[in-house]
Formats: C-alpha cells, sequence, structure tokens
C-alpha cells in the first residue's frame, strides 16, 4: 500500500528544506542525507508490549508460546509472525484462521500500546541530537500503521519528516521496500542515508537497500558487515560518530567511499 499523498507532500518540503545543513562546522565527513530510524527495540523498548501480545494470541488458539517461536517473530513480518504463531499451537493455516489471528494480534497490541510504551536509553537525546542538526528523519518500521501511529504519540510524530510501514510496501524487512521507499519521499539517494537498528532483519533490510546501518544492541546479535557500524547504545551519541557511520566505506557500488571509524 502507497504512503498517501500528503505524506509525500510533508516530506518534500521538510527534506529541501533541510538538505543544506550537511557538512559538521568543524568539517570531517558529511552527516547522512538523512537518519531512517527503526522502532521497535531501537527507540522504544516495545519488547515487552509484543512479549504479552503474542503469548496471548498463541493461548487463544490454544497452545503456548515457545522462546524458539518467540526468537522466530522478533523483528518479522506481520504475516510471517502469524504463521509462526499457528504453527505454535499446532494449528493448520486456513486463510480464514490466519485473518482472525492477524486481526487479533493486531487489536490486542494496540490495546497495549495504548497505555504507553517506554523510551531505549538514550533515544529521545538521539533524536534531538539530528533534529537540532537539521538532517531529515523517517521512521521506517515493520509494524503496521495502526501501531506505528500509536507509537508516534510516545516518540513525537513531529521529529519524523515521513514514516514508512511494513503494511505499505510489498514486503516487509529483511526485504528492502521500506527504507527504499523512505528514501524515495525524502528525495534522497538511499546510499547517503543512516539507518539505525537493532535486529539482523532490519539491519540486513537497510543493507540491501544500500544503506549505512549504526547497529545499537538488541535481544539478538547483529553481525558485522561492510557499512555496519556497531555501538553500545544511543546514549552519548554525537554528530561526528553518525557522520563516520554514515560514510563507513561499502562493497556496494552505491556506498559513499569516505574512510571512516568504527564506533565500539
Amino acid at each position: 500500500m502507497p504512503a498517501d499523498s500528503s505524506c509525500m507532500q510533508e516530506s518534500h518540503v521538510h527534506a529541501a528544506t533541510l538538505q543544506e545543513s550537511h557538512v559538521p562546522a568543524t568539517g570531517g565527513p558529511a552527516l547522512p542525507a538523512a537518519v531512517l530510524w527503526d522502532l521497535d527495540g531501537t527507540l522504544v523498548d516495545s519488547e515487552p508490549v509484543w512479549d504479552v501480545s503474542l503469548a496471548d494470541t498463541v493461548r487463544r488458539l490454544g497452545g503456548e508460546l515457545s522462546d524458539r517461536g518467540r526468537a522466530a517473530v522478533l523483528g518479522s513480518e506481520l504475516d510471517r509472525a502469524v504463521l509462526v504463531l499457528l504453527a505454535e499451537a499446532g494449528c493448520d493455516a486456513p486463510p480464514e484462521l490466519i485473518d482472525e489471528t492477524r486481526v487479533h494480534l493486531v487489536s490486542r497490541t494496540a490495546e497495549l500500546f495504548a497505555d504507553g510504551v517506554v523510551w531505549q536509553p538514550g533515544a529521545r537525546e538521539a533524536l534531538d541530537l539530528v533534529g537540532a542538526a537539521k538532517v531529515p528523519m523517517a521512521l521506517v518500521t515493520n509494524s503496521q500503521r495502526v501501531l506505528t501511529e500509536l507509537a508516534l504519540d510516545v516518540v513525537g510524530r513531529d521529529r519524523f519528516a515521513v514514516s514508512v510501514c511494513g503494511d505499505e510496501v510489498d514486503r516487509g524487512k529483511p526485504a528492502p521496500d521500506v527504507y527504499l521507499r523512505a528514501a524515495e519521499l525524502l528525495e534522497v539517494p538511499i546510499a547517503d542515508c543512516l539507518a539505525v537498528e537493532d535486529s539482523p532483519t532490519g539491519a540486513l533490510s537497510a543493507e540491501r537497500a544500500g544503506a549505512a546501518v549504526l547497529v545499537v544492541p538488541g535481544e539478538v546479535q547483529v553481525p558485522p558487515g561492510p557499512r555496519r557500524t556497531h555501538r553500545v547504545g544511543l546514549t552519548g551519541l554525537t554528530l561526528a560518530e553518525l557522520a563516520a557511520a554514515a560514510n563507513r566505506p561499502g562493497t556496494g557500488d552505491g556506498a559513499r567511499g569516505t574512510t571512516s571509524v568504527r564506533v565500539a
């Protein structure tokens, strides 16, 4: 499902306004053309919410969610998660049961999100840092729009020029579609963007799109990659670190070639 035209028009205004300030006053590597933020596990600690809604959904189907099943849905798009939950309950997967399970999972998660979610350490300050530098930002998530809207009430929808959700593209993460769509709406080259991710699925999605990736710790360790910069978290993030991560050399034709340092 394409993003609506009002969202696209707003992103054009923001992008045109903000692209002029991408070279730090102190010199050195250029800041990214845009920072593309993952939501769950990166900006907000939504995993406890998902733990409850996933377990409730499997229990409703007559089963119990295993650790293996929970790990299998971490960072997955919704349709794949539903199939995993049905398998966890030992159910067949006729279309009507798939649809019913999807609706229940989304509605139960929305109920829990409405009660509020918790910021990840340093996330609010990191968003403030990028915003003050006038670098455009997008929220890029596998979550459905209905859930993302609830989360935007927490993180601040006015921070982001655009947001792209998993149900608004043909394929969710780890496919590159959500990141490519965000760069398209911002009208910036994806190779000049920096994605911030906490999961292997999300990092792979951004990498496949052609973006550099700043990886912060999540529940599952993200392996190293040519344009992946690992950091211990978002607390204390600096513009110099963002610039270094965005300019990390890669192997793709679209990757920036400026030498950069790895952020420990």
